[in-house]
């Protein structure tokens, strides 16, 4: 399996994921081929060499002439529909731009049919998020991971005025990933490469076990004090028993018989929030017959130390006990999967390119629900449906296509 995990010691931009994707080897030319199928007039993308803070890198530099910066969610969809793109790029790409729209309908309180992009909008951000999705297929990525995201912080100027450090539309969409807010002052994490990394990446946090291949770094456009560049690692994870992923895991234990249960549900949101792989609770009963709690939280073994304090810090344990498992896993991605509904994401276990289960993604059923004021349950039954249809034609394909993480 290939994996590419975005360093976000800097934040992120999507220029700067693109200058990434090149200098970790993607062809400047391949890119461009591609791109130019989305049938835009005399755009133009010139991919340089370039130094920040003493380390080098590629800086992406995207030239649209257009006079109309404020482009509605179906103006974009419907380039991007219109494209001679493959069908997969057309979905991941659409639903990067409608995650954007969402967050941008949330913080201003109105419908997404409302949203006006302004700079966001505009066609450079097209070629941003269609040229990522390009790139990560055209490095045959399986699987997108992701560090904690470093947003930046004070204040920056917009169409709508001087707002805060994330600004609202981002702050929205890294809702439950791991962010931070380190170095020079100003907004390190754009909108659309939030959306692009929120979208497309499996997993936020350390750096996961793989063999590395390459490294890249993308410039962004400012010089500051510290590397203004987004680091990518594309490495080969390796394989265990029958073609599954071999991985390791920290597992972190504790019993509790003395703190208020209702801690428990915050403690939950809160390790997971900040990149515990999994957190679960067991009944137990204790010394003198008292019943307890087994508190369970599963992470990558460089953030074990990390969450062994949070433990000690948010519950009422003064040790925590460490091991270190080895397990195996299927393949994990989201594939986007046209459906009576419109695109409906899903979750996809496969095993050395064929699918051995998927399962509709909640929130996207959740709000065709709402949208068209339907029983939930009735949206996931038949989105399934679709699902199961992909899944046949996976078993049946003898080249499964290679799948970016979205």
């Amino acid at each position: 399996m290939r994996i590419a995990y975005f360093d976000c010691f800097s934040g992120a931009s999507g220029d700067m994921i693109l200058g990434s994707l090149v200098d970790v080897g993607l062809s400047a030319e391949a890119l461009h081929r591609e791109l130019s199928k989305l049938g835009l007039p005399n755009f133009d993308l010139d991919v340089k060499p370039v130094t920040r803070a003493g380390l080098s890198g590629s800086q992406a530099v995207i030239t649209i002439p257009e006079s109309e910066h404020h482009r509605r969610l179906s103006d974009i969809l419907s380039i991007i529909q219109v494209s001679s793109l493959s069908d997969d790029v057309k979905g991941r790409s659409s639903a990067v731009f409608r995650r954007l729209a969402e967050a941008e309908a949330h913080v201003h309180r109105v419908d997404i049919s409302e949203i006006h992009f302004h700079e966001v909008g505009a066609l450079d951000a097209v070629i941003d998020v269609v040229g990522a999705v390009i790139g990560l297929k055209l490095l045959n990525i399986d699987e997108i991971h992701c560090s904690s995201l470093n947003v930046g912080s004070g204040f920056v100027k917009c169409a709508h005025g001087t707002l805060p450090v994330p600004a609202p539309a981002t702050a929205e969409l890294v809702k439950g990933k791991p962010v931070y807010a380190q170095g020079p002052s100003g907004e390190l994490l754009t909108p659309t490469a939030a959306a692009i990394l929120t979208t497309l990446a499996v997993n936020f946090g350390a750096l996961p076990a793989m063999n590395i291949k390459s490294v890249g770094y993308g410039a962004g456009t400012a010089e500051r004090e510290t590397p203004n560049l987004l680091r990518l690692f594309v490495g080969e994870r390796k394989k265990g028993q029958e073609g599954l992923a071999l991985e390791e895991i920290a597992v972190l234990e504790c019993t509790i018989d003395d703190m208020n249960p209702q801690i428990y549900e915050y403690l939950i949101e809160t390790f997971l929030s900040r990149g515990a792989r999994d957190v679960f609770l067991t009944p137990t009963v204790m010394k003198k017959s008292r019943p307890g709690t087994l508190l369970t939280v599963l992470c990558d073994p460089q953030s074990a130390a990390h969450f062994a304090s949070d433990i000690m810090t948010e519950t009422t344990s003064i040790g925590v006990r460490l091991r270190i498992d080895t397990r195996l896993k299927a393949d994990r991605y989201l594939s986007l999967v046209e459906t009576e509904y419109g695109p409906i994401r899903f979750k996809v276990a496969a095993r050395d390119g064929t699918a051995l289960n998927v399962s509709p993604e909640y929130e996207d059923c959740k709000r065709v629900a709402r949208e068209q004021n339907l029983p939930l349950k009735e949206v996931m039954d038949r989105v399934r449906i679709a699902g199961y249809d992909m899944k046949i034609v996976a078993l049946r394909s003898e080249e499964p296509e290679k799948h970016g993480g979205s």
